[in-house]
């Protein structure tokens, strides 16, 4: 009776983790898709438009290693229930919104839920499954992300043009709904590895402060203000580097960045990664409608098979990992990354739609190869009791990198084109713009190849951690 007990914990905690894995980049990839009519809507600019993703990226991100330590502390079930209840919530008011205001606050809102999400549900299901079927169920969960992503330009475009974009956020409410009251009627015990710790309340206003101001300061960093405000980011991160070091109970643990080297290099990737890439489905989606002129529908149709690949080949690339070195396979897969990337830099108003359609499968393939190894690289180099630490940790690149990517797409963006609205007129100044994001997402993804192989084996390094 234990046994099954644990079987069926096992398996709902995969369901759940996996359902909300689905949730947000459903929602980002359908909005990407529906940008161009919500833009319309509410009269948005090309820098006002960058902010509804940034909102929500820059929201999750601010409080995702705070909100980890908060789980690990007074329960990560507790946490990851509140925030699918705020994800839903915010869902609805998004659904609802009345002004460009409303929906971008409305963004932040889903982000904090999300940030609430992320880390808890990976270290949770890392702690029920064991290190034998780490591999797999990332792949799963990781996979997950990728039929969001999948499913999203195609349903974003059709719900944007047969029922308004507003319908994206309301499909969130049943969803959410359902794993809330899964979790709360089925899901017993508890997971607080840190219970009786004093949460670090200084270090995470320092921290939120901090990466408000980089991300802010980055996206208008070409004025003396921006500058200053950038400039006073990086100054509090350093001090926030500093008091974490000196506190006893930091929300980030600074010793797995110094004494291991695979968990370091890995999570550098993990940065490099995101940010080469995470802009392209946002980039393409407005390429697609503004200079192809196809409908909603139609970009998403043409954007599916990049996230169609990424979902058929994670879960594989994930039991690949635990075979194979992690190193080598998301090295390969951050190589294909470059190609697909360096690929786009030569768009142009005649480029065909087969291309764009099997550089995105290219790029598709090589995100499968690269994420789930290289996360499973990442929690296999750190003990059990690091878990919740790390799963946040990972987390907290990918949206830095997603950040960064979004960042970089408003900087080019503000210098080309600056407040106007993305139209026929200034079409020239558009493609300049997305042909430079890629020149540059190219060479920083480059860079990533290096610090991937450079990270060493992983299975070599935990030998010798074991040994020791």
């Amino acid at each position: 009776m234990k046994q099954d007990s644990s079987e069926t914990t096992k398996k709902l905690v995969l369901f759940a983790a996996t359902v909300s894995s689905f949730l947000s980049p459903f929602t980002i990839s359908s909005t990407n898709v529906a940008l161009p009519t919500i833009a319309r809507q509410f009269h948005m600019g090309a820098i006002l438009m960058t902010w509804v993703p940034m909102a929500y990226i820059l929201a999750g991100v601010t409080l995702l290693l705070p909100f980890g330590k908060v789980a690990d502390i007074y329960g990560r079930k507790k946490v990851f229930v509140y925030g699918i209840a705020l994800f839903t919530l915010a869902s609805l008011v998004s659904s609802l919104a009345l002004s460009s205001s409303m929906f971008i606050l409305s963004m932040a809102i889903l982000g904090i839920g999300g940030s609430m999400v992320f880390g808890t549900g990976m270290a949770v299901l890392l702690s029920v499954y064991p290190p034998s079927e780490r591999g797999k169920v990332l792949g799963v969960t990781i996979g997950a992300v990728y039929v969001g992503l999948s499913v999203g330009p195609f349903v974003g475009g059709f719900l944007t043009e047969q029922l308004g974009w507003r319908s994206i956020f309301l499909v969130n409410v049943p969803l959410g709904l359902a794993i809330l009251g899964l979790v709360l009627w089925k899901l017993k015990g508890e997971w607080a590895e840190a219970a009786g710790e004093r949460f670090d309340l200084v270090g995470s206003v320092v921290y939120c402060v901090a990466i408000v101001a980089v991300m802010y300061g980055f996206q208008m960093v070409s004025q003396v203000s921006g500058a200053l405000i950038l400039s006073g980011g990086v100054a509090g991160l350093c001090l926030f580097l500093y008091w974490e070091t000196r506190v006893r109970y930091p929300i980030l643990d600074w010793s797995l960045f110094r004494h291991n080297r695979v968990f370091a290099l890995s999570n550098a990737a993990t940065f490099i990664n995101y940010s080469a890439t995470y802009a392209l489905a946002y980039l393409i989606s407005l390429y697609l409608q503004q200079i192809k002129h196809l409908s909603p529908q139609g970009a998403g149709l043409v954007m599916v098979s990049q996230p169609v690949m990424q979902a058929i080949f994670t879960p594989y690339a994930g039991k690949l990992s635990d075979r194979v070195e992690p190193q080598k396979v998301a090295s390969c897969g951050m190589g294909l990354t470059v190609i697909g990337l360096g690929a786009f830099a030569f768009l142009s108003e005649k480029t065909g739609l087969p291309f764009v359609v099997a550089v995105l499968a290219l790029h598709g393939f090589g995100f499968a190869l690269f994420s789930s190894p290289n996360t499973n690289a990442i929690m296999g180099s750190v003990e059990k009791r690091y878990y919740g630490v790390a799963s946040n940790i990972v987390s907290s690149m990918r949206l830095l990198g997603n950040s960064f990517s979004i960042g970089t797409a408003m900087l080019v963006f503000s210098h080309y084109i600056g407040e106007a609205q993305i139209t026929v007129q200034n079409r020239s100044a558009f493609l300049v713009s997305v042909r430079l994001i890629f020149v540059v997402f190219a060479l920083l993804c480059l860079i990533g190849v290096f610090a991937s192989l450079a990270r060493g084996k992983m299975r070599s390094v935990v030998s010798a951690d074991m040994s020791a």
